[in-house]
């Protein structure tokens, strides 16, 4: 009987693994830039049905500082502009949306 409660225990905690979502509700990711601070919210995304997963380690790596981002880089379709390319999401390279991620510090 331990044997299957084991099992199904491994078996729920691997589900849950792969739904963890994008950053936790209510967490935000902030770093500067020459257009004032960046600000990534987990929470739009993890609405968006995002996963952690879908974007590491495909896009970016879990290791902090490991990404050096340039928007020439992400408008190029690298980084966030992989999907910010005005298909899956608002495009980076459009004056219009550059307050959608940098805020007046």
């Amino acid at each position: 009987m331990r044997i299957i409660a084991a099992v199904m225990i491994v078996l729920v905690a691997a589900l849950f693994a792969g739904s963890a979502l994008a950053v936790p509700s209510g967490k935000t990711l902030e770093w500067s830039s020459a257009n004032g601070k960046v600000v990534f919210e987990g929470k739009v995304h993890a609405d968006k049905g995002l996963k952690c997963n879908d974007c590491h380690t495909k896009i970016f790596k879990m290791k902090k500082g490991s990404s050096e981002m340039h928007m020439k880089d992400i408008n190029a379709g690298k980084f966030c502009g992989e999907c910010h390319n005005g298909t899956r999401a608002f495009k980076t390279s459009e004056a219009k949306n550059c307050v959608r991620c940098h805020k007046k510090s």
